[in-house]
């Protein structure tokens, strides 16, 4: 039995699904205007999660500051994130794929593969099936998305990145040659900027050029790992099932590669307190702690280092978890070689309710339990970047801001769990 996946995606989702609840009341279409998701207007703060195509051709792009998207489009009309509404408009698209598919992963809140394998007695042209799906979610829910068709997952991926909105594409792979392959380099699932840099000084610019090159080459370029997963991927390669229920996440990370050098420590550890912040928060959104802190450092020659540390009794408290990852770091940096990537890691993961007892009661400790808490539940209604724990750490604004941007675009790009 020939495998069958579908890849279905939310176009622009947080804008889509904000712009939905308007129509139904009666509103105007943010899609048919320059609008994006994020940040506040007034103070010029935040970042843009999301944004209109009339915002695009303004350029705009997704997780840039707020400030420099209202620099390119002052008329941007800017809506506040709302994260029950995404959250309930992705269970609802995906109970509609659930009617079609035996099989449906959620890869992230707006995206999600189908297994399709073994369904050709029932939907005998997998294409027109797509087509239903995709016409069904926007007649029902009111917001569009892409659905893209292939044998694997990679290749089901890359698909629904072609042309938007409201298409179905197909990746077979007897299509990779003439569809994927004169494709820019930079736009192969998994490639990041500074990947696409050093493969492009290689010469190496389209993905066929990365199919055909010697896998000894590559690895020497990016690394074992990355190479062979890299190659593969070019190729179409990818044998990775479609799984009804997530696994279990061994750890956390996030790590962010930077637009201009880190020199000083003050940058670093404002960045550092974004990437624990992430990092914690979506452990207590678990319900786990971690017992195996990690830091990460990339410096401008492309070498990277890390440092861990075991701890006795595990965590979710940003506050613990962030004065371990600076001790970390000032061990693992010497503040003289420029950095170009900080990455801040979780292991050792513990889902057991189990503390241990102390004979006296952390006061220091059950503060930070709640200001967590109350941090975690401000996000979750009114968005990441309704407020900020910078000041509360005695670290300036002005070092970290232009970072923010790239870092909460990092977070939901790990939200999106790899396979």
């Amino acid at each position: 039995m020939e495998k069958l996946i579908y890849h279905v995606d939310v176009n622009s989702a947080f804008l889509s699904w904000e712009a939905a609840r308007r129509v139904e009341a009666g509103e105007a279409d943010l899609r048919l205007i320059p609008s994006a998701i994020g940040g506040d207007r007034e103070k010029r703060t935040g970042v843009i999660l999301a944004k209109s195509i009339p915002a695009k051709k303004f350029g705009v792009k997704t997780g840039e500051p707020v400030g420099m998207a209202l620099r390119k489009c002052p008329d941007l009309y800017l809506a506040r994130p709302d994260f029950k509404l995404y959250e309930r408009n992705s269970r609802r698209f995906m109970d509609i794929c659930r009617r079609y598919a035996p099989v449906v992963e959620k890869y992230s809140i707006d995206e999600c593969f189908l297994d399709m394998s073994g369904t050709s007695l029932i939907y005998p042209d997998p294409v027109a099936i797509a087509h239903e799906i995709k016409d069904t979610i926007r007649d029902e829910l009111g917001f569009t998305v892409n659905i893209g068709i292939s044998r694997n997952k990679i290749l089901a991926k890359m698909a629904s990145d072609f042309e938007k909105p409201d298409r179905v594409h197909t990746l077979f792979p007897e299509e990779v040659p003439a569809k994927m392959w004169p494709m820019p380099v930079r736009e192969l699932f998994s490639i990041g900027r500074a990947t696409a840099e050093r493969l492009e000084t290689a010469n190496i610019r389209t993905i066929g050029e990365l199919a055909a090159m010697e896998l000894g080459r590559l690895q020497f370029l990016v690394g074992n790992k990355m190479g062979t997963m890299l190659h593969d991927y070019a190729n179409g390669i990818d044998d990775s099932p479609v799984l009804a229920q997530p696994e279990e996440a061994k750890g956390y990370s996030n790590s962010t590669t930077l637009e201009e050098d880190v020199t000083e420590f003050e940058q670093a550890n404002v960045i550092l307190l974004a990437l624990t912040d992430s990092v914690s928060a979506r452990m207590r959104a678990d319900g786990v702690k971690a017992c195996c802190i990690s830091v990460t450092v990339r410096s401008n020659d492309f070498k990277d280092r890390s440092h861990q540390k075991k701890l006795e009794e595990a965590t979710d408290i940003t506050a613990e978890i962030y004065e371990i990852v600076k001790q970390l770091f000032a061990e693992l940096w010497d503040g003289k070689t420029p950095l170009r990537l900080l990455g801040v890691a979780v292991t050792d993961i513990s889902r057991e309710d189990y503390v241990q007892q102390s004979l006296f009661f952390d006061e220091k400790r059950e503060k930070a339990r709640k200001i967590d808490k109350a941090v975690d539940n401000i996000r979750g209604r009114y968005g990441t970047d309704a407020i900020s724990r910078g000041s509360a750490y005695g670290l300036s604004s002005r070092v970290g801001s232009k970072h923010k941007a790239q870092i909460e675009l990092e977070q939901e790009k790990k939200n999106k769990k790899t396979y």
